[in-house]
Formats: structure tokens, C-alpha cells, sequence
């Protein structure tokens, strides 16, 4: 008796259980869409134990970021000090960038404020004065910063490169809206931002042909540094530490077996 009323009392407590787990599977294959396939995996030159970033694909992808992304997108979490402590740039050449631009800055000593030439410690100035600007350029949408975007979505450098060459033309019988644009690495298909990459758009001064492709790698590796500025150095303090741990650990080795274990197994007598 008391174990059937058991087996009733387990039996109507799973069924809730089953119905919520069998409401959410549904529910993740509703919100699966055919049009969404997965990112491109590419073979990245700074992925590995002791690899680092290609130091010119991260300047060129700093070009296309400046003369194409920025106009949009901001990288508020890097300043102009990071292209010179990178090494890619010279530090005078970071200064001049950096005086290009006029910062409001202040207050001063009258209480105003005032602008002033930009300074290597100075982040990289956004396309827009604020939030609702930018909302109010991009029809309510607002452009989202690009500072971590790499290490926010999925798939990392592999998305921001399928997304940014991956732009074609709806298959027959999708509908895309107005002011829509097709996209199969995006996730329904659908994105409200224009393919902003074309052949040719910039021209490299290391004389790399800028198509589509060669674009969208570079400044998803200009990306995925700026994400991690510190990647280089993390991997070299790394490798640092465990050479010096495996040196450590042989010369802990070696006392132990041929100095101190004749120590340890060193008969002491007393004669009295």
C-alpha cells in the first residue's frame, strides 16, 4: 500500500517535469531558423600554445575598422597607448593619429569645458555623441561596440569573418522586409546592416589585394586583439613560467635523488 501510493506520488510529480522539459525542447526547435547556419572555421595564425597575432594583419584590420566600422561602431575599450604598446605602430605615428582628433575635456580653472588635441591615453573616440544619436542615425537600432565583440558571440573570429563576407542574395521564396538585408551566418537570416564590405573598398599600403575575404580576416584578427590586447605577452609570461617551473622541478629532482636520499639513509652510531 504505502509503496504504491509512493509510486502515484512520484508519478505525479515527473509529469510536470516532463511537460516543462518536453515545452522547452519545443520551444528550442521553434526558435532554431534553416536560414542560420554555422560560422566558417578558419585556421587562425594566433590560435595555439605559443602562436601570436600577425602583427600586419592586425594593422590592416585596424585600417578597414577606421575607414569603414567606425563610421558606425566604436572600440571604447581600447586607447591610442594600445596600438603603441603593441609594437605595430611607431609611437609618433599613434601621436599624430591621436592629435587628428579634438577631445572635450575640462572643466578648467573657470569652470568650462573646453577641447583639446587627443593624447596617446586617450580611448578611441565613438561615431556618436551619445546613445540616442546613435539610435536616432541607425533607425532606432543601436550599433554595438566592438571593443569585445569577439569574445561575445559564438564562434569568435570565425563568426565576425562569415558574418562580414557571408552576405548574398535571399533564396527564392524568402521575403526579406524593408531595410533587411540576407545573411546566413546571422541568426534568422535577417540583418538590418548593409553588407559593408566590397573589393577594393580600401587600398592596403603593403600592397595586399583588399577583397571581400582578405577584409573580414583582417579585422576579425584586429578584433580578436583588441578584444585581448594582452594575448602576446600572457602566452610568452606563460611559457616563461614553465620553463622556469620544469627547470625548478630538476634541480628539485636531482637533490633529492643524489643529495639529500644519501643524507636520509645515513647510519648514525654513538659510542660511549
Amino acid at each position: 500500500m504505502v509503496a504504491a501510493s509512493f509510486t502515484r506520488l512520484v508519478a505525479r510529480s515527473a509529469r510536470p517535469a516532463g511537460a516543462a522539459a518536453t515545452a522547452v525542447f519545443a520551444g528550442s526547435v521553434a526558435g532554431c531558423n534553416e536560414d542560420h547556419i554555422g560560422s566558417q572555421e578558419l585556421h587562425w595564425s594566433h590560435h595555439g600554445a605559443l602562436a601570436a597575432f600577425d602583427a600586419c594583419s592586425v594593422r590592416r584590420g585596424f585600417q578597414v575598422y577606421k575607414e569603414v566600422c567606425a563610421t558606425c561602431h566604436s572600440v571604447e575599450r581600447l586607447a591610442f597607448r594600445n596600438l603603441v604598446e603593441y609594437g605595430a605602430w611607431s609611437e609618433a605615428e599613434v601621436k599624430a593619429m591621436a592629435e587628428e582628433i579634438e577631445i572635450v575635456d575640462g572643466p578648467n580653472d573657470e569652470g568650462e569645458m573646453f577641447e583639446r588635441p587627443g593624447k596617446l591615453s586617450d580611448p578611441m573616440p565613438g561615431p556618436y555623441a551619445n546613445e540616442e544619436a546613435a539610435r536616432a542615425a541607425n533607425n532606432g537600432a543601436l550599433p554595438p561596440d566592438l571593443s569585445l565583440i569577439v569574445k561575445a558571440r559564438h564562434g569568435g573570429a570565425d563568426y565576425i569573418f562569415s558574418l562580414l563576407s557571408g552576405y548574398c542574395d535571399a533564396p527564392e521564396g524568402k521575403v526579406m522586409l524593408p531595410g533587411l538585408y540576407y545573411n546566413p551566418y546571422f541568426a534568422g537570416g535577417a540583418i538590418g546592416m548593409p553588407a559593408p564590405l566590397m573589393d577594393e573598398q580600401v587600398e592596403y599600403p603593403d600592397g595586399t589585394p583588399a577583397t571581400v575575404s582578405q577584409m573580414a580576416k583582417d579585422v576579425a584578427v584586429f578584433l580578436a586583439w583588441v578584444a585581448e590586447p594582452e594575448h602576446d605577452e600572457r602566452k610568452k609570461g606563460g611559457f616563461r613560467w614553465i620553463t622556469a617551473l620544469g627547470i625548478a622541478a630538476l634541480v628539485a629532482g636531482y637533490t633529492k635523488r643524489f643529495r639529500w636520499a644519501n643524507l636520509k639513509a645515513r647510519k648514525i652510531t654513538y659510542q660511549f
